[in-house]
């Protein structure tokens, strides 16, 4: 989670909203590390997690990252959640609950719902406090 961690950071400096995803294999070997790019690339979608997946995708040269784990800073939103559905990820880890758009812990549970089609171990307030203080404070700071 430390890199993911970093990666938000890095975000937030070129002032994107801070959120940080790194995806690793089976062997711990990092395939893709990445923030949100949402303001840079003028892009809806350029979630920390849909880099993240196109790019661990475009490195193994599959569509699937079946052995592999992805660890975010925030939890992740339901276009993300399908993301890792259709990707097949083994494992999601996520720090700070995300009480709008989160799809697990938020207003809605993606991974019980009927039309998911793969469910990840799903490990949540991984470095939590980190995580949060790292969002609140660049929201702070925005108002």
């Amino acid at each position: 989670m430390d890199h993911a961690l970093n990666a938000a950071l890095d975000g937030q400096k070129l002032g994107e909203v801070p959120i940080g995803c790194v995806i690793i294999d089976e062997n711990k070997n990092i395939l893709s590390l990445t923030h949100n790019k949402v303001t840079a690339d003028n892009d809806p979608t350029a979630h920390a997690e849909i880099l993240a997946i196109r790019e661990a995708c475009s490195k193994i040269q599959a569509s699937r990252l079946v052995n592999c784990s992805l660890y975010v800073t925030l939890e992740p939103c339901l276009m993300c959640a399908s993301a890792i559905s259709r990707a097949k990820i083994k494992r999601l880890f996520y720090g700070a609950d995300d009480n709008k758009y989160g799809s697990i812990n938020g207003s809605i549970n993606f991974f019980q719902s009927n039309i998911c089609n793969h469910i990840p171990e799903i490990y949540d307030n991984i470095c939590k406090d980190k995580c949060e203080n790292i969002i609140n404070n660049f929201f702070k700071d925005k108002r």
